[in-house]
């Protein structure tokens, strides 16, 4: 499974796991727009990622690492938390204070 229909999975999951339509999300979105995202046509910018994770009610980083999880099948929440928390402490990087 490549990272598009990864995606597409993900949203769509969780859009039915909220008891959402297509049509919950036309303040931010066509229908057919998210039709096309959810069947894993097209992919999203990151400022959509956040409309639609805003819409969704979860923060973008939860539809992403559900994404990642379907690609590394076997591999839990857990792991791939830690992995993502160890590679920004190694990189040394902080919260912009801007």
């Amino acid at each position: 499974m490549d990272t598009r229909r990864a995606f597409a999975n993900s949203l769509r999951q969780v859009r039915k796991a909220r008891g959402l339509t297509q049509e919950d999300f036309s303040d931010i979105s066509s229908r057919t727009y998210l039709s096309t995202l959810e069947r894993g046509l097209k992919s999203p910018t990151l400022d959509k990622v956040q409309a639609l994770a805003e819409t969704l009610s979860i923060h973008p980083l939860t539809l992403l690492a559900i994404t990642y999880m379907q690609l590394q099948k076997g591999k839990q929440l857990s792991s791939l938390l830690e992995l993502v928390s160890r590679e920004i402490h190694d990189l040394n990087i902080k919260a912009s204070q801007e």
